[in-house]
């Protein structure tokens, strides 16, 4: 089963805010992302425990 939720983010490039959305049933998992408004690449770590998020760790990647 699957558990979508929005997190929001900050780019550690331009500071620009936005929201994605991640699977909160994966545990913990490591994704990049493009910045939606300078493109560079963002490292996320995500940390869930039953269905919900409970830590973020956002840097360059």
């Amino acid at each position: 089963m699957n558990y979508p939720v929005s997190i929001e983010l900050q780019c550690p490039f331009c500071g620009e805010v936005s929201d994605i959305t991640v699977d909160a049933a994966e545990g913990a998992n490591s994704l990049i992302e493009d910045c939606t408004v300078c493109c560079h690449p963002i490292q996320l770590v995500v940390e869930c425990e039953d269905g919900e998020v409970i830590a973020v760790d956002i840097s360059r990647a």
